[in-house]
């Protein structure tokens, strides 16, 4: 991120502008939103212009800028449209102290004005780092559409409430208020004046005052494999209302950053023959949050049901009588198989599907070798790196061809996703060096055409061919 969004206090402050066409009067539309005290250089300012200075909401002085013209701004708006006129001014600006902003000119300028939805005094800010200008009006429009054009006014009638709703507890209890009266209470109202909005603030906070507290709650959250478009609409829910969020080490920032802001955040990492939190542990955190009437978020790789000791966490819950919830992710072997451009399952090659692990807490898990090494047996095998010697062995053992397709999908559906094209006979060699976490695919190979455009596809000799 170069540009740190802000709003910025600009009642009573200067805002200096050099310029006097359509540039400058796109900025000044903007401008005058505010309470900023406006000064406009410009020897002949457009008709608009002069009509707002007549009406005495800012002042022209009308000659080019000079030394010291800046001095006390905030803001500097270059605008003249004359490339080495802005030249002149930002550098008599910068000279003043002031931020400058030339119209059109990211290098040059300091700051940038993002597109706005006013609601005053809801403002919503876009910005793309001056890269998508289009794009950040089509974001504009789209939240234009969205929201209300009484929520400005809701939310002036709210802040004067804040006070009285103070007699709710801070967290969960305040938020539910607040969420109720602008999700609900408050849309509903037949107008959005203070003789309407007022005693419906009333009763939602006698309402909630009388409510008994929430009790705490855990719910277990599959975070998908990693792409942030995979999560379900209510796992994005859960996220937002979570008080704590406890997440496994392969969760990535990305689908971290959907939390609120306020959550308290804990990775319970756990890796493959490493370091790594027990069982325990984690159980007692999940449980100690919850008792605490905090709305727990358990957040797991992939889905919580597959490998995620889904069983053992519930039961922890259960026995100190707390509420849970379960929200199904994406697994990787979806996302896998989606990188080959495959289907898990498919007529006349393989009506069922295998998902087994390459290890468990013991050691290297044993299998139905026999059916896995099957023809047109379709397995997806997780936690198999480390023990792809062991499963490569154990296959050929119980009858399957050295030519059986095997594919690991490293980092499946993010943008480092990698897709390893292999055969039962080069599947050792072919796992050396992938550092992510990666699915092996039994029994599939990479489609030819049609696969994604992101799957880069690598591939390792056989034996007999070294």
């Amino acid at each position: 991120m170069q540009h740190f969004p802000v709003f910025l206090n600009l009642a009573g402050r200067r805002v200096v502008l050099s310029g006097g066409g359509e540039a400058a009067v796109a900025k000044l539309r903007l401008l005058l939103k505010t309470e900023a005290s406006l000064t406009v250089h410009a020897a002949a300012p457009d008709p608009w212009i002069e009509g707002q200075a007549a009406a005495g909401r800012l002042r022209i002085v009308r000659r080019p800028l000079g030394p010291g013209d800046c001095l006390c701004a905030a803001l500097f708006y270059a605008a003249d449209e004359d490339a080495a006129e802005d030249r002149r001014t930002i550098a008599l600006a910068r000279a003043d102290g002031a931020l400058v902003n030339v119209v059109d000119d990211l290098e040059n300028s300091q700051f940038i004005t993002p597109a706005i939805v006013d609601r005053d005094p809801v403002t919503v800010a876009i910005g793309t780092e001056g890269a998508a200008p289009v794009l950040a009006r089509r974001i504009k429009a789209d939240l234009e559409a969205r929201l209300p054009a009484r929520l400005g006014p809701l939310a002036r009638i709210g802040k004067t409430f804040r006070k009285a709703a103070e007699a709710l507890p801070m967290g969960r209890a305040r938020r539910a208020f607040w969420a109720e009266y602008y999700d609900r209470t408050g849309p509903a109202l037949p107008d959005a004046e203070e003789a309407t909005v007022r005693p419906a603030l009333d009763a939602l906070l006698e309402k909630h005052l009388a409510a008994a507290p929430e009790r705490g709650r855990v719910t277990f959250v599959g975070a998908g494999p990693g792409d942030p478009d995979l999560l379900t609409l209510a796992a994005r829910r859960a996220l937002d209302e979570a008080d704590v969020v406890l997440h496994d080490r392969l969760v990535p920032q990305p689908i971290l950053e959907l939390a609120r802001r306020e959550a308290v955040i804990v990775e319970t990492g756990k890796t493959g023959f490493g370091p790594a939190m027990s069982q325990p542990e984690i159980d007692a955190l999940i449980v100690g949050h919850a008792a605490k009437g905090a709305q727990v978020v358990r957040l797991k790789s992939g889905d919580p049901g597959i490998y995620g000791r889904l069983d053992e966490e519930l039961s922890a819950c259960e026995a100190a009588g707390v509420e849970t919830r379960i929200v199904p992710g994406i697994t990787s072997a979806q996302a896998a198989a989606a990188a080959l451009g495959q289907s898990l399952t498919a007529r006349g090659r393989n009506a069922d599907l295998r998902i087994v692990t390459g290890h468990d807490a013991r050691g290297y898990t044993d299998q139905d070798w026999r059916a896995l090494a099957a023809p047109g047996a379709v397995a997806a095998i997780y936690m198999g790196k480390r023990a792809a010697r062991f499963i490569q062995g154990r296959l050929l053992m119980h009858g399957a061809g050295p030519g059986t397709p095997v594919t690991a999908v490293e980092n499946a559906s993010r943008p480092d996703q990698r897709v390893h094209a292999a055969t039962l006979a080069t599947l050792s060699e072919t796992l050396v060096g992938i550092a992510g976490p990666a699915v092996l695919l039994l029994g599939l190979a990479p489609r030819e055409a049609g696969a994604p455009s992101r799957r880069s596809v690598t591939q390792t000799p056989s034996l007999e061919a070294l």
